[in-house]
């Protein structure tokens, strides 16, 4: 399935409930089925040049996406790590950065919204929680964004 990051089609039904907090950005609700994050997960280590394992930066049980080769941008990290792009989190959704001209489309189309910490200066603003996907066709979507992020940062 192609999906138009740029012109995504609209996130069914309300938006996750969410901490809203810098520490822990976590959503609260909507996670994902147990087969739909497996999917995730599979969709990510198959991603060229990536390799999974705790976060650098987030929770010990979160499963980071960092690249062997790194040459992205600083806005494509997570900082302070230097190749980790992204994070998957045990509820499905993801902590990752996004090329900037998609965080508007995503985010009014409803898969994602700004990580807290974002405001800071000294962090990309192209931090997002993407939310977890609840099924193929939001699965579809996130991958999709995920594929972005890689893009980004490789």
């Amino acid at each position: 399935m192609d999906i138009d990051l740029a012109a995504p089609p609209r996130r069914t039904g309300p938006r996750p409930t969410t901490s809203g907090v810098e520490i822990p950005h976590d959503q609260l609700d909507q996670f994902s089925p147990k087969e739909i994050r497996a999917a995730l997960v599979e969709a990510a280590e198959a991603l060229p040049g990536v390799f999974t394992g705790p976060s650098q930066v987030s929770e010990p049980s979160s499963l980071a996406l960092r690249l062997r080769r790194p040459s992205g941008p600083w806005e494509a990290f997570l900082h302070p790590s230097r190749d980790e792009f992204g994070h998957i989190h045990r509820a499905g959704f993801l902590h990752l950065t996004l090329p900037r001209e998609l965080l508007a489309p995503l985010t009014e189309a409803g898969w994602v919204e700004p990580h807290p910490i974002s405001l800071r200066p000294e962090w990309p603003d192209t931090i997002v929680m993407l939310y977890a996907p609840r099924d193929e066709a939001e699965l579809a979507v996130v991958v999709a964004a995920m594929r972005a992020s890689w893009l980004q940062a490789a």
